[in-house]
């Protein structure tokens, strides 16, 4: 992995652990349903996926009623949700050193891009970025194969000058299998990290070329240094 060139990360789950946030978030968009959810954890399935199929899937709400419920849950999200995040230990030294050694990095992620961005810049991540990209608003554009090619078109990741594709130099860092599903349709290879929110079964099961235990340990994947 260390030739590789160019490095897509997940946000939620591989950069920051979002877990408070979204779960009151979702917590907040059930309560307006009737539905009282006081334990957190069970809310944690939440991360990751597109939000219409989490609710749809875990709740069986219909597509009418899930589009009502992201709307609820953007109301406490986009008020103090956003902003109850953490960035997990080790992030900022890992882009640094992979920028330091010449890596091109993106931000690709199924959360609505205005979020991202927000998020990325108030906790001090923006600036090692060559780009963040994310799902639109109106959600035609959210799951993560559909965010990686509009990633790649945008920033200019589809061929070189010479027209050669550039899949070969890109890698996916993600913790669902929703990251490593939507690189294989893209054709990229993809490293599976377990400090999120995946399990090391879903990882392997979607094809993971590698997976990686910690931050410490993605470093030495990408990097090629030893542990």
């Amino acid at each position: 992995m260390k030739e590789k060139k160019y490095i897509l990360f997940d946000l939620d789950g591989t950069l920051t652990d979002p877990k408070e946030g979204i779960t009151k978030a979702v917590q907040y968009s059930l309560a307006h349903y009737g539905i009282e959810e006081t334990d957190l954890d069970m809310l944690c399935p939440f991360i990751g996926p597109p939000l219409r199929d989490s609710y749809i899937n875990f709740y069986g709400f219909s597509q009418e009623k899930a589009t009502e419920a992201i709307s609820v849950y953007r109301e406490y999200f986009c008020r103090e949700g956003w902003a109850q995040n953490k960035v997990y230990p080790g992030i900022p030294e890992l882009l640094g050193a992979l920028k330091n050694a010449g890596k091109k990095l993106y931000v690709a992620t199924s959360k609505p891009e205005p979020f991202a961005v927000q998020i990325l810049e108030h906790f001090g991540l923006a600036g090692f970025f060559d780009g963040i990209g994310g799902a639109d608003l109106e959600e035609t554009r959210v799951r993560k194969g559909d965010v990686i090619s509009y990633v790649r078109e945008r920033f200019g990741l589809l061929r070189d000058e010479t027209g050669r594709d550039l899949a070969p130099d890109i890698v996916m860092v993600g913790d669902r299998e929703h990251d490593i599903i939507g690189a294989g349709e893209q054709g990229l290879e993809s490293i599976g990290v377990l400090y999120g929110y995946g399990s090391r079964r879903e990882l392997e099961e979607s094809e993971a070329a590698r997976i990686a235990e910690s931050v410490e340990a993605l470093r030495a994947i990408l990097l090629g240094e030893m542990l």
